[in-house]
């Protein structure tokens, strides 16, 4: 069975989405099956991999009963996709009984067997989406900035992430919280990445020993709707991602 993996942050502008399109590119590198899941109604994920947002059924089609969930699935050269579009914003309102933070969960058990990984785009901020996102996963990826607003940020996600844990979800794992565009030779990125490590001591979650440099490849490959390992093999950014896929094997998140 695949190992799901979610990627959260409560705020914006720190590489979420980057993180997940090049995570799949790097494990689809190696030779995994993966799916990535867009629960952002931004669907940036889904502009990144060049998905049909448009006239193919999305992730809100699914939630709503419209379509199966392999019936939506695309398939893309980095991963294959399940889409998303602005419709999806509506599920907070549209969805407010018993069990809703469930519904993800339900969608990827029909799914799971097919893949090593399956890897969820979550909106920024901890509404219904988030919820959702974190009950149906095994493993949470914590990506921030080398910024004080990050380091802020990092005990409000572990806190929900517990919630999550002691209520709806107590298989998830926090499997690392990751620095995104890190720049080696700036004195003030070192001396966050070290408060990084204190606060993952003091919450007892891990810190990834592998950074993602700063990469304008990474910005570009997704632009052009090409994934990183194709674009630009050779670049930091490929490189880091790939450091980052087999760090998590060698933790044994392994599909």
């Amino acid at each position: 069975m695949g190992i799901v993996i979610s990627v959260v942050t409560q705020k914006g502008g720190v590489g979420k989405t980057t993180t997940v399109n090049a995570l799949a590119s790097a494990f689809n590198k190696i030779g995994k099956r993966v799916l990535v899941v867009d629960m952002d109604p931004q669907s940036n994920l889904s502009f990144s991999t060049g998905a049909d947002v448009e006239s193919c059924p999305t992730i809100y089609d699914i939630i709503r009963g419209h379509v199966k969930p392999l019936d939506a699935i695309q398939r893309r050269p980095m991963a294959d996709v399940i889409p998303s579009n602005i419709l999806l914003s509506s599920i907070e309102l549209e969805y407010t009984g018993k069990n809703r933070e469930f519904i993800l969960s339900n969608i990827i058990a029909e799914v799971i067997n097919f893949y090593d990984y399956v890897i969820i785009d979550s909106p920024p901020g901890l509404g219904i989406l988030t919820v959702n996102a974190l009950t149906a996963c095994d493993y949470a990826v914590i990506p921030m900035m080398p910024d004080v607003f990050s380091l802020q940020g990092l005990t409000l996600v572990y806190e929900t992430i517990e919630h999550i844990k002691d209520s709806v979800n107590p298989k998830i794992d926090v499997a690392g919280i990751l620095v995104n565009r890190y720049i080696k030779r700036s004195k003030l990125h070192k001396e966050v990445y070290g408060t990084a490590q204190m606060i993952s001591t003091s919450l007892r979650i891990p810190l990834f020993k592998t950074v993602i440099r700063n990469s304008y490849a990474l910005s570009e490959a997704q632009s052009l709707q090409q994934d990183i390992m194709s674009y630009a093999k050779r670049s930091t950014g490929a490189k880091d991602f790939i450091s980052l896929a087999t760090e998590m094997i060698s933790m044994g998140i392994e599909g």
